[in-house]
């Protein structure tokens, strides 16, 4: 069953999406001609595959109890010459000190279970249609 996101468009440059019980607010940059009071939409996209990775991280430190007392995760991205969309992103993770080696693939492994990073790499449909009011 499809779910649905309704987007809505407060004024100036946001566009804000309620998802589930959640509203998500969105702005352009100043340069754009937006007040820059929220995060772009891209902005939000390439946190949710930082995120997504992280949650797998963390999930897989407790589900064996392990510290993530110094878990940290980065992601570097390089946009694309011809455009602003990434042609690479780097997921960097930074395991605590006392980390045990033999679990070091495993959470590599885990962080690429991530929704977000399968969707993308599964290239999903897009559609566009218009609506009658």
């Amino acid at each position: 069953m499809a779910e649905t996101i309704e987007v809505s468009f407060p004024g100036g440059q946001r566009v804000d999406a309620a998802i589930r019980e959640f509203n998500i607010t969105t702005d352009q940059s100043k340069e754009a001609g937006g007040d820059q009071s929220a995060p772009q939409p891209y902005d939000l996209f390439l946190s949710s595959i930082a995120t997504c990775a992280g949650i797998f991280a963390l999930k897989f430190c407790q589900s064996r109890k392990l510290s993530t007392d110094g878990l940290k995760l980065w992601m570097d991205w390089e946009p694309n010459k011809s455009d602003p969309s990434a042609s690479r992103m780097v997921l960097r993770l930074q395991l605590p000190e006392g980390f045990p080696e033999k679990y070091q693939n495993g959470i590599l492994k885990a962080m690429d279970l991530c929704a977000v990073k399968r969707t993308i790499e599964q290239f999903p449909q897009f559609e566009s249609r218009i609506e009658q009011a």
